[in-house]
């Protein structure tokens, strides 16, 4: 084999290898795609884009460390609660898209629709199966609790999914309500503290009152409107 024979050669393996490196890329763009539809996301946030500055509240050296989702190996939970508008959902969607970058499972679903599958579960007896696999996802991001109160069935069985989940895998809570008023959200004080307790035990909370992101965004477009259009 002469000199240039050798060389084609060279560099057809190279294109082999560039080939087969942009297969695997693909794989992984596929697969990393797929569980984001999965986890059904309502819409697609980054750590990157939240304003930190407007939030001076949030720790932002945290927040970028539980970006690493080392959090999930020891199932802790986040816990983010206060004022509605402060980019709460932000946070937990930002969360849960960088667990599917690592091939975590994931599911984002509101505290509202998870009553609904809840109560669809149980009459129809297959909530022990429902709960069965609601325990094997890896990050389960529950948003809003509490705009909606929840009855003392739906009450009993969300304490059923976090005591099944408990110390076994992690969950992020978004709420615009304070703990003391989660007996109000469950209607019941025993029942709400017995879930705040199984939360609470393995997480990290963020207490946040600061100013909504959304009237901070009309404040914008107000102050780009002419005062003699207005």
């Amino acid at each position: 084999m002469d000199f240039d024979e050798v060389y084609i050669l060279y560099h057809f393996l190279l294109s082999l290898e560039a080939l087969h490196q942009q297969q695997v890329i693909d794989r992984v763009d596929r697969s990393v795609n797929a569980r984001i539809k999965k986890a059904g996301f309502p819409y697609i946030a980054s750590i990157e884009e939240y304003d930190f500055s407007f939030q001076p509240q949030i720790d932002e050296k945290l927040i970028k460390e539980l970006s690493t989702i080392t959090f999930l190996e020891k199932a802790y939970n986040v816990l983010l609660v206060e004022a509605p508008g402060v980019g709460k959902t932000h946070l937990a969607i930002a969360l849960g898209l960088e667990a599917t970058k690592q091939r975590r499972r994931v599911k984002f679903i509101t505290a509202e629709e998870l009553t609904h599958e809840l109560i669809a579960a149980n009459k129809t007896n297959t909530i022990t199966d429902y709960l069965e696999a609601a325990s094997r996802i890896e990050l389960l991001i529950i948003d809003e609790i509490g705009y909606l109160d929840i009855d003392k069935e739906s009450a009993s069985l969300f304490f059923r999914l976090i005591s099944k989940r408990y110390e076994k895998a992690s969950t992020i809570i978004t709420s615009n309500k304070e703990f003391q008023e989660w007996g109000e959200i469950f209607g019941d004080d025993v029942i709400a503290t017995a879930i705040l307790d199984r939360l609470l035990h393995h997480s990290h909370p963020f207490l946040i009152n600061g100013p909504s992101w959304r009237m901070k965004d009309l404040n914008k477009k107000r102050k780009t409107i002419p005062k003699d259009s207005q």
